[in-house]
């Protein structure tokens, strides 16, 4: 579990292949890594298999290389790094789990007084889990959604953000890794809402917008 909120930026130091994936070494600044502990790269979440010392090596499976940006990572990239979420810890952006729902494409930049409007085209799946002011995470990053339209949405990237991560090295064109709020994703299963692979709708619970409504939990229409 993780909260979106980059602790570190470290650099791809060596990219191998590996029987049906790739194995990463990524040089970074943190202390004490333990071996089997997750760490999100990216908002991909990976095991560390091995602490280099100034680092860490991890392995990414055809799945992961498939669903994500990893495959495309080169020696000198510099990527979004969180350790997994400590339970005394502060919850300073939102629950993030490091399973990535799909790749964003990076539409345009506009710069408004000392931030950055980014707008990014999103698969069809995911479009009905975004929301304005909802949360939504982008290469690990947690960040509010300012608009969100049937392909696309914006975030606005403030100067901390800017320095703090590497999102403001983007360009055009560039894809990121996303992963929709959790719990959109639960609240849309409990009402029989396509997944966000695309997968057909089910219902399970029998819970529909009738029943809430009826029950008290939604006004009624007018």
């Amino acid at each position: 579990m993780f909260t979106g909120l980059i602790q570190r930026i470290g650099t791809v130091a060596r990219v191998e292949p590996v029987t049906a994936g790739v194995r990463l070494t990524v040089d970074v600044p943190f202390p004490s890594l333990v071996l089997g502990e997750s760490i999100a790269t990216n908002g991909v979440c990976l095991t560390v298999v091995r602490d280099t010392g100034h680092g860490f090596v991890a392995e990414a499976a055809a799945e992961t290389l498939a669903r994500t940006t990893v495959g495309g990572f080169k020696t000198g990239r510099r990527v979004h790094l969180e350790r997994a979420l400590a339970a005394h810890d502060r919850l300073g952006g939102h629950i993030v789990s490091g399973h990535v729902d799909g790749i964003g494409t990076l539409h345009s930049v506009q710069r408004v007084g000392d931030a950055l409007a980014m707008r990014f085209e999103v698969p069809a799946a995911l479009a009905p889990f975004l929301a304005p002011k909802g949360s939504i995470t982008v290469d690990g990053t947690s960040l509010t959604i300012n608009a969100a339209r049937s392909t696309w949405f914006e975030v606005m990237l403030v100067p901390f953000t800017q320095t703090e991560t590497a999102l403001a090295e983007l360009r055009v064109g560039d894809g990121v890794n996303l992963e929709v709020d959790i719990l959109a994703k639960y609240v849309a299963r409990l009402l029989g809402r396509p997944s966000v692979d695309g997968a057909p709708a089910e219902n399970p619970s029998g819970l529909t917008l009738d029943f809430l409504r009826n029950h008290g939990y939604l006004g009624s229409e007018r």
